[in-house]
């Protein structure tokens, strides 16, 4: 009976700490500004570009990260992965090319894109080798 209570407890803190990515930019907009949270645009390259895949490791996969980031972030996810079995859905492609196209257009991974709640471009990032809360601090201070 306790395992059962054990697995049930770990089923109802997962939500606590999952990231929820948003995957359209009129959806994020809508979001932040019904919760006034900033937009946090993240353009990876999910299954190619490792600097992308240590900051989905060390930042965005953060249980320090994600809880900090539910309170303050609206999360937007432009994935542009290479192998055939992570293929996105077409209508996907095109959304996440008009996000490059217009935020992105040197094509830099990993690139963090930083929006007020209204959708207007406050500031950019990438990689950094710090830590998950001095991540999410320097995305804050963009909002000052």
């Amino acid at each position: 009976m306790k395992f059962f209570r054990y697995i049930f407890f770990i089923l109802l803190c997962i939500p606590l700490f999952a990231n929820e990515w948003v995957y359209d930019f009129e959806e994020a907009k809508k979001i932040a500004l019904e919760d006034d949270k900033l937009i946090v645009l993240v353009f990876q390259g999910s299954d190619w570009c490792s600097p992308c895949i240590k900051l989905d490791r060390e930042i965005w996969n953060n249980n320090e990260f994600k809880k900090i980031a539910s309170e303050n972030f609206v999360m937007l996810l432009a994935d542009f992965p290479r192998k055939k079995s992570n293929a996105l859905s077409q209508i996907q492609k095109e959304k996440n090319y008009l996000l490059a196209e217009k935020y992105n257009p040197n094509g830099f991974f990993p690139f963090v894109v930083i929006f007020n709640s209204y959708g207007e471009v406050i500031g950019q990032t990438g990689y950094e080798k710090i830590s998950p809360q001095e991540y999410a601090n320097k995305i804050l201070k963009f909002k000052i």
